[in-house]
């Protein structure tokens, strides 16, 4: 018998049970709302958690010591000797360098 229920269902039979299923689930959206942004809240809750615990691998603490120690800054001689010319040859400018070694925080007008 239950393959004869099955093949007298029909595409006209589908449309009322497709109705009062929205029907149904029309009466439970707010709570299905509510339960789908609680869902999402503990998502993230739980991934904020689970991250902030976190702890990192020898593997990226010694890339991070090596990378760190490698930075050495340099200034190129060429820039050195722009600015010792540009001191030398402006008074102007001469004044600031001698201004900022004296005081080196005040502010320049």
């Amino acid at each position: 018998m239950s393959k004869k229920k099955s093949a007298d269902l029909d595409l006209k039979a589908l449309g009322p049970m497709l109705r009062k299923a929205a029907r149904s689930a029309l009466r439970y959206s707010g709570i299905m709302f509510f339960v789908l942004v609680a869902l999402v809240y503990g998502f993230v809750i739980l991934r904020i958690n689970s991250l902030s615990n976190a702890q990192p691998t020898d593997s990226q603490i010694s890339a991070a010591s090596q990378s760190n120690a490698t930075a050495i800054p340099s200034i190129d001689p060429k820039v050195v000797q722009q600015l010792q010319d540009l001191r030398d040859n402006s008074t102007n400018v001469k004044s600031l360098f001698d201004n900022a070694r004296t005081n080196p925080f005040d502010e320049p007008n």
